[in-house]
C-alpha cells in the first residue's frame, strides 16, 4: 500500500497481516492527497485507515535538519479526550520507528502542560475542538502550517453542536490542506460542512446501519419498566456474562443502575459527562481489564469505548434514534467476533422499538421470562414483517403470532438461579 518500511514493520510487530475494507479504499486515496468523506462504523480499522496516510507522508517530508524546530503539520479532532488518548496510542504504536512527536489537547488535562508539549514542537495533534478553541484564543497554538486535517466521528462532534467551533478551526489551517471526514453516517450537517470547506471529496462507504444489524445475535426481553433493573442483574449472573456494557439515556439511570448493581454483588461503574476525568479513565481501564464486570453508559460518553471482544451490549432504555441503535449494538461483534445485544422492552417503549426494526427490516425475537411476569397490556403495534433474526442466524425465535389478543410470546425456559456474583462488592469511584 505504498507505505514506508517502518510502518510496516511496526504494522507486523502489531501483528497485522491484511488491511481491512475501509484501511485498503481509504489509504491509497488520501496518499493521493484528495479529500475523503468515509462512512465507517467503529471497529472497522478507520483509525487506521488515516493515521498511516499521516504518518507516511511525514514521513516524506521530514525536515534533513534535525536542529530546525518541528511545525505542525497534521490535526486530528474527536468528540471525546478518551478517542483522543486511544489515536494518540495508536500514533505511538505505528509510528514506533519514525521520529514522529504529537501531543493531545482535551479538557481535563493541564492546559500548561499542554502548551509546554506543543512548544517543544510535534508534528501530530489530537484534539477536542472545545479545548483547541481555548488554545487558539490564547494563541498558544499555530494552525496555519496544517495540511492535513481529519475529523473523526464527524457526525457525533456535530450532533454534539461543535459546527462553529469546527468552522473556526478550518479556517485558522492553511489555505491548501488535505480534509478528510470519518463518520457512521452522511447527515445535512456533514453535507453542509464538505460543501463548504472540501474540494471534490471522494466518498468511501465500506459500511451501513445493516452491517452491524447482520452479524449480530439481537435478542428482546419484553418486562414492565419496574422489573428491568432486578430482571438484568439476575441476566447477568445466571448467564454468567463476563463483561457487560449497559447502555442508558440518563445519568440518573446510568447512577441508579451503578449503585443497585454493586449492592447485588456485580463490580459495576458508570460513565457520564457528570464523571469526574480520572474517575472515567479507571472506570474504562477496569472494564477493559475485567477487574469490573459491568459498565453503564450514555451514548456520548460510551464513544470512547473501543474493546475488540467485548461480547455483550445492552439496551436498558431504547435509544432515540436508528442511528444510535446501530452505535450501540455496534460496540459488540467487532472484527467477525461473536456478540450479542439484549434489548429490555417495557410496553410504552414497542412502538419505537417496531419503528426500528422497519428501518433496519429486521424482526428480532421476543423473549419473555415466567419469573418476571409481564403484566402490563400490550398495546397492538404493527411490526415490520421481515425475515426473522433468528431464522438468518439460526436461533430459535420466540416471538409466535398470537391467537387471541391475550396470549403473551412464548416464555424462555424457566432457569435455575444460579446467579454468579463477584467476591469484590464494589468498584468504587
Amino acid at each position: 500500500m505504498n507505505l514506508c518500511a517502518q510502518i510496516q514493520k511496526a504494522l507486523e510487530e502489531e501483528g497485522y497481516e491484511n488491511p481491512t475494507d475501509i484501511q485498503e479504499k481509504a489509504i491509497p486515496v488520501l496518499l493521493k492527497n484528495s479529500d475523503v468523506i468515509a462512512t465507517a462504523q467503529s471497529g472497522t480499522g478507520k483509525t487506521a485507515a488515516f493515521v498511516l496516510p499521516i504518518l507516511q507522508k511525514l514521513f516524506e517530508t521530514k525536515d534533513a535538519d534535525p536542529s530546525k524546530k518541528r511545525v505542525l503539520r497534521s490535526l486530528i479532532l474527536v468528540p471525546t479526550r478518551e478517542l483522543a488518548k486511544q489515536i494518540e496510542k495508536s500514533i505511538s504504536y505505528y509510528g514506533r520507528h519514525l521520529d514522529i512527536k504529537q501531543t493531545i489537547v482535551v479538557g481535563g488535562l493541564s492546559h500548561k502542560e499542554q502548551i509546554r508539549k506543543i512548544e517543544s514542537g510535534i508534528d501530530v495533534l489530537v484534539a477536542t475542538p472545545g479545548r483547541l478553541i481555548d488554545h487558539i484564543n490564547t494563541k498558544s497554538v499555530d494552525l496555519s502550517s496544517i495540511n492535513n486535517l481529519v475529523l473523526d466521528e464527524a457526525d457525533t462532534m456535530l450532533e454534539m453542536g461543535f459546527l462553529k467551533e469546527i468552522e473556526l478551526i478550518f479556517s485558522n489551517c492553511a489555505k491548501t490542506r488535505q480534509i478528510s471526514m470519518f463518520s457512521a453516517t452522511i447527515n445535512q450537517n456533514i453535507k453542509k460542512l464538505a460543501k463548504e470547506f472540501l474540494h471534490k471529496p471522494v466518498v468511501i462507504e465500506v459500511s451501513s446501519q445493516r452491517s452491524s444489524v447482520d452479524i449480530i445475535d439481537q435478542q428482546i426481553y419484553l418486562m414492565d419498566e419496574d422489573k428491568k433493573v432486578e430482571f438484568l442483574s439476575y441476566l447477568i449472573g445466571s448467564e454468567n456474562w463476563e463483561q457487560v456494557l449497559v447502555f442508558v439515556n440518563t445519568k440518573a439511570k446510568a447512577d441508579e443502575i451503578t449503585e443497585q448493581f454493586n449492592l447485588d454483588g456485580l463490580k459495576t461503574a458508570c460513565i457520564h459527562g457528570d464523571i469526574k476525568q480520572p474517575v472515567r479513565a479507571r472506570a474504562l481501564e477496569g472494564f477493559k481489564t475485567k477487574t469490573l464486570r459491568v459498565l453503564v453508559a450514555t451514548d456520548i460518553a460510551a464513544r470512547c469505548i473501543d474493546i475488540e471482544l467485548l461480547p455483550n451490549v445492552v439496551n436498558f432504555e431504547l435509544p432515540e434514534t436508528v442511528v444510535d441503535y446501530t452505535h450501540r449494538i455496534g460496540r459488540t461483534g467487532r472484527a467477525g467476533n461473536p456478540g450479542v445485544a439484549t434489548t429490555l422492552l417495557c410496553v410504552k417503549e414497542y412502538k419505537q422499538m417496531a419503528e426500528i426494526e422497519k428501518e433496519l427490516i429486521i424482526n428480532i425475537p421476543r423473549l419473555t421470562h415466567d419469573e418476571y411476569e409481564l403484566t402490563e397490556k400490550q398495546p397492538r403495534v404493527a411490526r415490520f414483517k421481515a425475515k426473522p433474526l433468528s431464522q438468518k442466524k439460526g436461533l430459535r425465535d420466540k416471538f409466535k403470532k398470537p391467537k387471541d389478543k391475550a396470549q403473551l410470546p412464548k416464555k424462555a425456559a424457566k432457569k435455575k438461579k444460579t446467579t454468579k456474583r463477584d467476591t469484590n462488592r464494589s468498584f468504587g469511584r
